[in-house]
């Protein structure tokens, strides 16, 4: 048995297949596998109407923190979905432009989208990629395409719980016979974890750091913590708010795991909101399987430490836990042209 979503994808026969991510934008070519992998952000000048762009992609990342009053950066996507239009339309058209040999306005694409995204969410992606060149779009469910992804047998009828952490929003979802029997979602991933650790530095220790050195003391954090428990120290370069001058700031990885916490329970709580409202043979199924991770967030032991605790059940990651939305497309865009 195979679900709506399945049939319409294996029907379509897109030429390419887009994972537009709130961190990274993955563009994936019939045949050719990944063509396209670069961070989802955008640079226009600032002021007036119809603002130029600038840079996108890595060359925009690269300009972050680092702008003059005439450059402005815009993020596309927020909390998993599309929240700046006119930055949407200029990354997947420079994403689509980055490769040449496709057939311009006959263009069409697979395009993932959060499970929980709104008729109008929905319809705002497909302007978006019309406005960008591609002709024809199909949305598919992101934690249906993740599951694929990572090699579920999702046709069978049997429950299975698969947990999405990205970076911008986690999905939870139960699948049994290709099909999203039940998902919930919550707006925290990996930026917002980087945005807490921001965030409680500003307010504990009036220093302030950029997105870069956030994301940074967030890996290096995690790292020691999980090597090494809480004894660790880590140091980050930032700006002193009292004296205004650059400065560096050592802390110890304890006080870091307070803000871990917080914000992975709040994951926890949405994965034990979904068992609660799971039917029973789905749960059955789930206790005995145990839970799948996957996204950035899947190779934290504490996330899944908490997972345990908090359910009791085996927490599981597949071997290539990363971008499995992007190897979900890439499977379903190759399938559907075999089929021919």
């Amino acid at each position: 048995m195979m679900s709506a979503y399945l049939n319409a994808a294996n029907s379509f026969k897109a030429d390419i297949a887009i994972d537009l991510g709130t961190a990274n934008t993955i563009v994936i070519k019939r045949g050719a596998g990944v063509v396209f992998e670069e961070p989802t952000i955008c640079c226009f000048a600032a002021g007036g109407r119809k603002r130029p762009l600038v840079a996108a992609g890595t060359a925009a990342s690269q300009m972050a923190g680092r702008l003059t009053d005439n450059l402005r950066i815009a993020r596309p996507l927020r909390g998993g979905v599309l929240s700046d239009i006119e930055a949407g339309r200029e990354m997947l058209r420079y994403a689509v432009r980055a490769n040449r040999g496709w057939p311009g306005s006959r263009l069409s694409a697979l395009i993932g989208v959060p499970a929980d995204a709104t008729q109008a969410e929905r319809s705002a992606l497909k302007t978006v990629a019309h406005d960008a060149g591609i002709r024809k779009v199909e949305l598919l469910p992101e934690p249906l395409l993740a599951a694929i992804g990572v090699g579920l047998d999702i046709t069978q009828p049997r429950g299975r719980m698969l947990v999405d952490c990205g970076a911008g929003t986690t999905e939870v979802a139960v699948i049994s016979l290709a099909s999203i029997c039940l998902s919930k979602s919550v707006r925290i991933g990996g930026d917002t974890l980087e945005e807490g650790i921001a965030d409680h530095l500003h307010l504990r220790h009036r220093f302030h750091i950029g997105p870069h050195a956030a994301e940074g003391l967030k890996r290096e954090a995690i790292r020691l913590l999980e090597e090494g428990g809480e004894a660790g120290r880590v140091t980050v370069r930032g700006q002193n708010l009292a004296t205004g001058l650059p400065e560096t700031l050592e802390l110890p990885c304890s006080e870091l795991l307070v803000v871990f916490e917080r914000h992975l329970k709040e994951i926890v709580s949405t994965i034990t909101a979904a068992l609660a409202e799971t039917p029973p043979e789905l749960s059955q199924d789930i206790f005995e399987d145990g839970i799948v991770v996957t996204g950035g967030a899947s190779m934290v032991n504490l996330l899944k430490k908490l997972i345990t605790k908090a359910t009791g059940l085996e927490v599981r990651s597949p071997d290539q836990p990363l971008n499995s939305v992007a190897a979900g497309l890439e499977k379903l865009l190759e399938e559907a042209w075999g089929r021919s």
